[in-house]
C-alpha cells in the first residue's frame, strides 16, 4: 500500500467547524460594531438627517460592511487580500463627508453629493491599486502620522458636540448631559483598566449599552421608532436618490481614499506578521482593489468609504485565531443584522451624550496612534517640524473657525471646510516640496553658531579625516571608534548616523574598548573642573554640579574612584546627565563595586554610549538655531 501525506493548509486558509466560525465571527462583530455604526450616526446628526434616514443608514452600513469583509477575506480574481481583515467605514472620511454634505445644503441633498464622491473615489482607488506601491514613498511617517493625528483632533469637536446634547439643540450647561458623557467614558476606562482580552476589546460597546440603559431608566432615551420599524428590510441601490457629482467633493474623497490606502497597507503588513504569512506588493494591490470595490458598492447601496479595521487586527493577535473564514463568517452575520431595521432603530435611539462620551475615547485614541507614528519621525530634521506644524496648524485653524471656508471660492470650500482634508493635503504637498523637489541637502548635524553648518549630505561626502575631526568629540580621547563609524556610510538620516557610532562602539575589539574607557576622567576630579579634560567632559559633569564640589564631597568621590580603579582597572564611567544628583551617583558607584569585571566592562560601554548620545544631541542642537533656542529656554542645554 503506497503511503501518502496530506499537506495541512496554512492557518489562514483553515476552514473551522461551523459552530466555531459562528462564535469567533460574532466576537469580531462585537469588537467592530460600535465603530461600525458611529460613522452614520455622526454624519446623520451633523448634516440634519431624520431618524428614519439614520435607521436606514445604519442598516445599509452593516449590510455593506458584511459584503466588503467577505470580499476582502475570501477574495476573487485579483480582488481581496485573503487575510483575516474585517472591513468598516473609515473614520478619515467623517469630517470631509460632513463638510461635503453641509456645503451641498445638508439633509438628503448633501447625502447625494457625498455618494457621488464616494462612488468615484472608490473607482479611482480600484484602478490605482497596482501602482500605489510607487506612491508609498510620498506617505512616510511624517505624513501619515500628521494625518492620523489630525483625524483624531479634528473629530474631537464632533464628539464634544454630541456630549453636550448634539444636533441643533446642544445644552452644555445641562448636568445630565455631562453625567451621561463622563459616565460612559468612565465605564470604558474602568473596563480597560480592570479587564484584559475580549472584554477590553468591547469596552466601547459595553459603555454604550450601560450608558443607554441608565438614560432609558431615567426617561432620557427613547425607542419609539423600534415598534414602528419592520423586522425585515432590504437596502436598495440609490435609496435616497441618484448621486450628484461635484469636482471639489470628489477630489476631497480621493484624498481620503489615498490616506486610507496607506492605513490599509499598514494593516495588511501587520496582519501578515500576526498570521505568519508573507505579504508582497501584489497582496497590497489586492487589498486596495477590495477597498475600492467595497467603497463603490457602498456609494451605490447608501453607505460610505471602506478600509480595514485596526481594532479587528488586534483581535486576531489577541485570540490567535488566524482563519480568514472567521472574518467571512462575521461578514455574513453583519449582512443578516443589516437586514433587520429594528436593530438599526435600537442603535439610533442611543442618546447623544452617551455617544459623545464613547466618541471622545475613540477619537482621542486615533490621535494617540498619530503620536505613535510621529515618534518614528526624525525631528532633528527641521523640514519635518515644518511639515507637521503647518499641517496640524492649518487643520486646527479651519476646525476651530469653520466660517473661514466662506472666504475662498466655492470650489475650494470643500477643502477649507474640512480640517482633515486641508491638513492632509498640506502634509502631502509639503513633504513633496521639502523631500522630493530640488536637491536634498539633508538635516543639519553639526556646527556651532557663527560656524559653517554641516549637513547630512556633506557628512556622506566627507573624507575619513574630516569625519573624525567633526565627530571626534563624541568620545573621550583619541579613539578609533569614530573612524569605524565612517565605514557605515551613507547615512540616510540622523538616526542612522547616531546608530553608526553606537554600533562601532560595541563592535570594537576589547583592547580598543578598554583603551577608550581609560580616557574618561574620574567623577568630580580637578582636571574636569579646570577644563583640562575638555569642554565636553566639563559640560557633562557640570549638569550634576560635580565641578563645584565642597571638600567633603570631593573626598567621597575621590575615595570611590580609587576603590573602583583598584577593583576594575578603569575609571568609574557614569552618564552624569541621566543621574538624579550627587547622592545618586555615589550610591550607584558603590553598588557597581559589587559587580564582576565582565559586567562592569559591559556597563561602562553602555554609559559611554549614553554620553556619546548626549554629545551628539549637543552637536545637532548647535547646528539648528531653533532647537538651540528651545533647549536653552527649557534649561536642557
Amino acid at each position: 500500500m503506497r503511503g501518502s501525506t496530506t499537506r495541512r493548509p496554512h492557518p489562514v486558509d483553515e476552514m473551522l467547524p461551523v459552530g466555531k466560525l459562528a462564535v469567533y465571527g460574532f466576537q469580531h462583530v462585537l469588537a467592530f460594531y460600535a465603530g461600525a455604526v458611529i460613522v452614520p450616526i455622526l454624519l446623520a446628526g451633523a448634516i440634519g438627517l431624520s431618524e428614519r434616514d439614520l435607521i436606514h443608514l445604519i442598516n445599509a452600513d452593516l449590510f455593506t460592511c458584511g459584503i466588503a469583509s467577505i470580499i476582502q477575506s475570501v477574495g476573487f480574481w485579483k480582488i481581496g487580500v485573503r487575510l483575516p481583515l474585517l472591513q468598516g467605514v473609515t473614520f478619515t472620511a467623517v469630517s470631509p463627508m460632513i463638510a461635503i454634505g453641509l456645503a451641498a445644503g445638508g439633509g438628503t441633498d448633501g447625502l447625494l453629493v457625498i455618494y457621488g464622491a464616494v462612488i468615484v473615489a472608490g473607482l479611482v482607488t480600484f484602478f490605482i491599486a497596482p501602482v500605489f506601491g510607487k506612491l508609498i514613498r510620498f506617505f512616510p511617517p511624517v505624513v501619515t502620522g500628521s494625518v492620523i493625528t489630525i483625524i483624531g483632533i479634528a473629530l474631537l469637536p464632533v464628539a464634544a458636540l454630541d456630549a453636550v446634547g448634539g444636533g441643533s439643540d446642544p445644552q452644555p450647561t445641562d448636568p445630565r448631559n455631562l453625567a451621561y458623557a463622563l459616565g460612559t467614558l468612565a465605564v470604558i476606562v474602568l473596563i480597560q483598566r480592570v479587564f484584559r482580552g475580549f472584554m477590553a476589546t468591547v469596552a466601547v460597546l459595553i459603555g454604550l449599552v450601560l450608558g443607554t440603559l441608565v438614560a432609558w431608566l431615567l426617561a432620557d432615551a427613547h425607542f419609539d421608532s423600534v415598534a414602528d420599524s419592520d423586522w425585515f428590510g432590504v437596502t436598495t441601490p440609490f435609496w435616497f436618490g441618484w448621486p450628484q457629482f461635484s469636482l471639489a467633493a470628489i477630489i476631497s474623497m480621493i484624498v481620503v481614499m489615498l490616506i486610507t490606502a496607506v492605513e490599509t497597507t499598514g494593516d495588511v503588513f501587520a496582519t501578515g506578521e500576526i498570521v505568519d504569512k508573507r505579504v508582497g506588493s501584489e497582496d497590497v494591490a489586492r487589498a486596495l482593489r477590495a477597498d475600492g470595490l467595497a467603497t463603490t458598492i457602498g456609494g451605490v447601496f447608501n453607505s460610505f468609504p471602506y478600509t480595514c479595521f485596526a481594532e479587528n487586527v488586534g483581535l486576531v493577535r489577541l485570540t490567535r485565531v488566524k482563519s480568514r473564514y472567521v472574518v467571512a463568517a462575521a461578514g455574513v452575520i453583519m449582512i443578516l443584522i443589516g437586514l433587520v431595521p429594528k436593530a438599526g432603530a435600537i442603535v439610533a435611539g442611543i442618546p447623544h451624550p452617551v455617544l459623545g462620551g464613547a466618541a471622545l475615547a475613540m477619537f482621542a485614541t486615533v490621535a494617540v496612534v498619530g503620536f505613535q507614528t510621529l515618534s518614528r519621525v526624525d525631528f532633528h530634521d527641521h523640514r519635518n517640524v515644518v511639515i507637521v506644524a503647518s499641517s496640524i496648524g492649518l487643520a486646527l485653524f479651519v476646525t476651530v473657525q469653520p466660517d473661514v471656508a466662506k472666504a475662498v471660492p466655492e470650489w475650494a470650500q470643500i477643502i477649507f471646510g474640512s480640517g482633515i482634508t486641508l491638513g492632509s493635503i498640506t502634509a502631502i504637498l509639503l513633504n513633496i516640496v521639502f523631500h522630493h523637489i530640488g536637491k536634498d541637502f539633508g538635516p543639519a548635524v553639526a556646527g556651532a553658531p557663527g560656524e559653517p553648518t554641516v549637513r547630512l549630505d556633506q557628512v556622506n561626502k566627507m573624507s575619513r579625516e574630516e569625519f573624525v575631526e567633526t565627530f571626534g568629540r563624541l568620545f573621550q580621547g583619541d579613539s578609533p571608534i569614530v573612524a569605524r563609524a565612517y565605514d557605515r556610510r551613507p547615512f540616510t538620516d540622523i538616526n542612522a548616523l547616531r546608530a553608526a557610532f553606537q554600533e562601532a562602539l560595541f563592535a570594537a575589539p576589547d583592547t580598543e574598548q578598554r583603551a577608550l574607557m581609560q580616557a574618561y576622567p574620574d567623577l568630580g576630579c580637578d582636571a574636569v573642573a579646570d577644563g583640562t579634560t575638555g569642554e565636553d567632559s566639563r559640560r557633562d559633569q557640570a549638569s550634576a554640579g560635580l565641578i563645584h564640589l565642597d571638600e567633603e564631597s570631593r573626598t567621597e568621590f575621590a575615595r570611590l574612584a580609587s576603590a573602583y580603579r583598584e577593583r576594575f582597572g578603569i575609571p568609574l564611567i557614569v552618564c552624569v546627565r541621566d543621574a538624579a544628583g550627587r547622592e545618586a551617583l555615589l550610591h550607584e558607584g558603590l553598588r557597581r563595586l559589587e559587580n564582576s569585571p565582565t559586567q562592569e566592562h559591559a556597563a561602562a560601554l553602555i554609559e559611554i554610549a549614553k554620553i556619546a548620545n548626549h554629545r551628539f544631541s549637543d552637536l545637532v542642537a548647535e547646528a539648528n538655531p531653533i532647537m538651540t533656542a528651545r533647549t536653552r529656554a527649557f534649561g536642557t542645554h
